[in-house]
């Protein structure tokens, strides 16, 4: 009886915001049902990429003792990976040097990218080397680079790392979904490489702690330009 004194035009408005709220509930329970998943499958990825990683220390213990039993040397692995900073300012540029520092996405002092290491990247380098300096991180300086300092370009735009949407969006066609695949795929220098390093927006570093000796001279002889090989990641260390 009491439904008859409600007009229609009302009744019609309760029977479709009950099915907005019955839909939108499905919708929320489903994304939730998925999210679980996404995260299951994430942590199986990221347990499969620590084996991977102790599995590769492993091997390489293994074919030193090897060696050194056989009296005969082992060959380390080349470095894949390279991550170069500027820590010169822009004062008197030559334009060769200013237009290869802004390919290498290196437009402000202590800025920093992955690169990787081929003949093309080794010539550029060299042709700024005075302005530069550069190495072969290892996988912890890579986690806390990206984990600390990591910053995504989507849409023209600097977006923090804070969730795994932000990677899946960009990168999602190329299999990398979540941090640990990005980590994954910037340390093996993975086929995907490229889309990786270029979706990291460059990152910007403090001045190290204690600050520089001679930026003018090379690594090697007592400055901080130039190729450190593995001694980058200390350098790092001092800046993050």
């Amino acid at each position: 009886m009491a439904d008859a004194q409600v007009p229609e035009s009302l009744l019609k408005k309760r029977k479709r915001n009950d099915a907005w709220a019955a839909a939108k509930a499905a919708e929320a329970d489903k994304a939730k049902k998925d999210h679980k998943a996404k995260r299951a499958a994430m942590f199986k990825r990221a347990e499969a990429y620590v084996k991977e990683y102790r599995e590769k220390e492993r091997d390489i213990v293994r074919l030193r003792r090897e060696a050194r039993a056989k009296g005969s040397f082992y060959m380390e692995p080349g470095a894949k990976v390279l991550f170069v900073m500027r820590i010169r300012g822009a004062c008197d540029l030559h334009p060769k040097t200013r237009t290869i520092l802004k390919l290498l996405r290196l437009r402000q002092i202590h800025n920093g990218v992955f690169l990787r290491v081929n003949k093309p990247v080794l010539n550029m380098l060299k042709k700024v080397e005075p302005y530069i300096t550069y190495g072969y991180p290892n996988l912890k300086t890579i986690k806390e680079l990206i984990y600390k300092r990591g910053y995504g370009k989507v849409n023209g735009q600097r977006i923090p790392l804070t969730d795994n949407a932000v990677i899946e969006k960009v990168l999602g066609e190329q299999g990398i979904v979540c941090v640990e695949d990005l980590i994954h795929e910037i340390a093996t220098a993975g086929p995907n490489f490229k889309q990786a390093a270029n979706f990291l927006w460059p990152f910007k570093l403090s001045s190290p702690k204690g600050g520089y000796d001679v930026k003018r001279k090379h690594f090697i002889e007592g400055g901080q330009a130039g190729n450190r090989e593995e001694a980058i990641s200390s350098f790092i260390k001092k800046m993050c």
